[in-house]
């Protein structure tokens, strides 16, 4: 009886030792005495984290001022009727996309305002000479407007590519954390020669500590991703919108123009 329970006494002794030396229970001092590999999986993980918190909170507070911003401009653009003072209080709203996107589409309006009233108020210049100014300054109007709000789009998305990536790699990194220690974990129990606690349990928690932190780096990153993207999609319907309206207001101007002229030559 006794010679049977003393091999189970001696295992259990040594299991106990073994564990209380080799793991401690505590997730930092995991950490700690975990191989070069696994530090350095987490340390990539703590930096890739660090970076995507200080880019949501830079990108929050960017999309905040462009929408509060905006809302400002759309108020003062509908308030007013002339649109040489609204091109002036335009100016101070700088992170307004919708802002920028009339500041751009006015100054080609300027552009060729002059030599349209030109052609229209020529007595020798036909109808179809006005035409042709209007469609080539509504064209280069338009032209003007997609590529200032092209402009804004890409400004409002810069960065949130790291967040994709951090969301899309991070878990892997992790993973390749997991692999390696179970891997050092199949090492030691090969060297040791025996398969019990003491042996597995540090590289398993190795293991799973880098798939920890792979997912508390990837979720805020995805979730992150995910609420920008819906505030940008947001914005750029508002410049869609405020494009259209814009160019309405245009083609209104330059049909008065051709009214004009028209009067003027009868």
């Amino acid at each position: 009886m006794h010679d049977a329970l003393l091999p189970i006494i001696l295992f259990g002794a040594v299991t106990t030792t073994d564990l209380s030396s080799g793991f401690r229970g505590e997730v930092w001092e995991l950490i700690l005495h975990a191989g070069p590999v696994a530090k350095c999986v987490l340390l990539i993980l703590l930096l890739m984290s660090v970076v995507c918190w200080g880019i949501a909170l830079f990108k929050y507070l960017a999309l905040r001022a462009a929408i509060k911003e905006s809302i400002e401009f759309l108020n003062l653009f509908w308030e007013s009727s002339v649109l040489s003072r609204t091109y002036q209080e335009a100016k101070k709203l700088q992170q307004s996309p919708l802002a920028e996107i009339f500041r751009s589409g006015y100054m080609e309006l300027e552009r060729y305002k002059r030599p349209l009233r030109q052609t229209a108020s020529d007595r020798v210049s036909s109808a179809d000479d006005v035409d042709k100014a209007k469609l080539f300054g509504i064209s280069s109007i338009k032209r003007a407007l997609d590529q200032a709000a092209t402009a804004e789009l890409s400004r409002l998305e810069k960065n949130l590519g790291f967040l994709a990536t951090t969301g899309s790699t991070a878990p892997f990194i992790g993973l390749f954390g997991t692999v390696w220690g179970i891997m050092d974990s199949f090492r030691q129990i090969g060297v040791r020669g025996s398969a019990n606690l003491a042996t597995v349990a540090p590289g398993i928690s190795e293991a799973l500590i880098a798939t920890a932190f792979g997912l508390v780096a990837a979720i805020p990153a995805v979730v992150a991703y995910n609420y920008f993207m819906g505030k940008i999609k947001m914005i750029s319907s508002e410049m869609d919108n405020f494009s259209a309206e814009f160019l309405n207001i245009i083609e209104r101007h330059f049909e008065a123009s051709k009214s004009y002229g028209h009067e003027r030559r009868t």
